[in-house]
């Protein structure tokens, strides 16, 4: 997600940070005990939130989804595109991951555990509503990540930014259509109206607004005119992001009065799909002979997921109280420590990486 990968960067390159950043994981920890107080005791003004619809769109949310996604997409230059042919096999193996393994993996999952494992454990009227969250969360990669990923795990910056706009470029054709098929073969009903108009809302009008003001940015000051907005954008991002989990915790503050345990029960296959999807690239890259360099950052960016439009698209799908909003809020607490370890691991096995690696590297990776 966003707003804490920014601050998990710096806390990894030992950066200053402002009280606020420094300690984003309590306040991410408050807001969620204030969200399910004040969703417990004053749950009038979270019901009267949850009204102000527009065409099933909800207009506070909707907001606060802009202020996360906008400042990321900033950061994405299509022109990176150009650079594709340099890092092909570490390109094609986090397409493979992000749009062939890590969708359908985490519905098996979903069915596996929530179907299956915890079914007794869990309201069986949201068992359909957790799995729907599960794939949309994996449905997308998350954009914003990728740089910090790259960042801590010392990757190659061309690639990084041509990964970023390639997938941002298949996520408008491709969200739809796999969380669409893959809703379906778990017989749930897909509101397709809704669904194609959370990709415009929430994908298509964001890039398109981002690489407009990012070229109006570029033309008047530069790079230097660009990062300084981006700064300014960050605080904004962050309050954004904190705000939507009061929000989101508030309506859900029942459910998980009644069920502590359902937000265990939801990080496991979640757990699980992190490990296993990052493991599987990370493995190919090593077989395909892949630098280092790419490959740390593949393996990173084949297992994140975009929390930002998972639950945006959970809550316009299926409202504010579904247990699909729960599951994409659910992700965030899960992803970024899990995504951390990972970084740790990759960082760890450098000198079995590359001492394992079958094919020239020479073409990949350079720095």
């Amino acid at each position: 997600m966003s707003a804490q990968c920014e601050v998990t960067a710096k806390q990894a390159a030992g950066s200053r940070m402002s009280l606020f950043e420094r300690y984003l994981t309590v306040w991410v920890g408050l807001c969620i005990v204030a969200g399910i107080i004040l969703g417990h005791w004053f749950p009038q003004p979270f019901q009267a939130i949850g009204q102000m619809e527009v065409a099933q769109v909800n207009l506070p949310v909707a907001v606060l989804i802009w202020l996360m996604i906008i400042p990321m997409l900033l950061k994405v230059d299509f022109g990176a595109l150009q650079q594709m042919q340099e890092h092909w096999r570490g390109i094609g193996v986090t397409l493979f991951i992000n749009w062939a393994v890590k969708p359908f993996s985490m519905a098996l999952l979903g069915w596996l555990f929530i179907r299956g494992v915890f079914a007794d454990y869990l309201p069986a009227d949201q068992l359909d509503s957790y799995i729907a969250g599960l794939i949309l969360l994996a449905a997308a990669p998350c954009t914003a990540m990728v740089f910090v990923w790259s960042r801590l795990s010392d990757g190659d910056a061309n690639f990084t930014l041509t990964q970023v706009a390639l997938n941002d470029t298949i996520m408008i054709f491709a969200f739809a259509p796999i969380v669409g098929l893959l809703l379906g073969l778990s017989a749930i009903t897909v509101p397709w109206d809704t669904l194609f108009l959370s990709v415009v809302l929430y994908i298509v009008l964001p890039v398109l607004f981002a690489q407009w003001w990012r070229q109006r940015l570029l033309g008047q000051g530069g790079e230097a005119a660009l990062q300084a907005r981006l700064n300014r954008l960050h605080p904004l991002s962050l309050l954004a992001l904190l705000a939507t989990l009061v929000l989101l915790f508030g309506f859900q503050g029942e459910q998980i009065l009644s069920q502590p345990l359902v937000i265990v029960m939801l990080a496991v296959p979640i757990l699980i799909q992190v490990y296993f999807n990052s493991g599987l690239a990370y493995l190919l890259n090593r077989q395909f002979g892949v630098a280092h360099c790419v490959a740390a950052p593949s393996a990173l960016i084949g297992a994140s997921n975009f929390f930002e439009l998972a639950v945006a698209a959970a809550i316009a799908l299926f409202g504010f109280n579904s247990g699909a909003a729960l599951a994409t809020v659910v992700g965030v607490l899960v992803e970024v420590p899990v995504m951390l370890s990972v970084v740790r691991i990759v960082n760890a096995t450098r000198d079995w990486y590359e001492r394992g690696a079958t094919a020239p590297q020479h073409s990949e990776g350079k720095k």
